[in-house]
């Protein structure tokens, strides 16, 4: 019996064989063993239940990363919600600057007018305001002599 190769004439072919047998193998979908063994069917046995301690234990892993997954997305939810806080923070402390800034040259301007505009910036205490220097008052004592 010979089987068509890729490079025949016709690979599906079987050579060899009466048109009823090769009929025949093709319309069969699956050949089954006639027979049983007990060694065979324990060690199917075993491999069905080790496939199902195998899946038993690829269930249990989807479970805890699916957890871990769902408490990374709250935790994730939580960065978010800190930085836009933090960005809002921000951005109050960044306007308080602003207006500080702005009071300060005001304060500034003010300063710097009335200095221009009495030449000083403050009233001398011991001058009155009009700038006339202060009365005359007694003379000081004199100096006691050097011997």
């Amino acid at each position: 019996m010979e089987v068509g190769s890729s490079d025949g004439p016709d690979k599906n072919r079987v050579y060899g064989l009466s048109n009823t047998t090769a009929n025949n193998l093709r319309s069969a979908r699956s050949v089954s063993t006639v027979g049983s063994s007990q060694s065979i069917s324990s060690s199917q046995s075993k491999e069905f239940v080790a496939l199902q301690q195998h899946t038993v234990q690829l269930t249990e892993k989807y479970d805890h990363l699916s957890a871990e997954y769902a408490q990374l997305k709250v935790s994730n939810a939580q960065q978010r919600a800190e930085s836009e806080q933090l960005k809002a923070s921000q951005a109050q402390q960044k306007a308080k600057s602003e207006q500080q800034k702005a009071a300060y040259e005001q304060l500034r301007e003010m300063v710097m007018n009335m200095a221009t505009q009495s030449g000083t910036c403050a009233p001398n205490p011991f001058w009155p305001y009009n700038h006339q220097p202060p009365p005359p008052g007694p003379p000081p004592p004199p100096a006691p002599p050097l011997y």
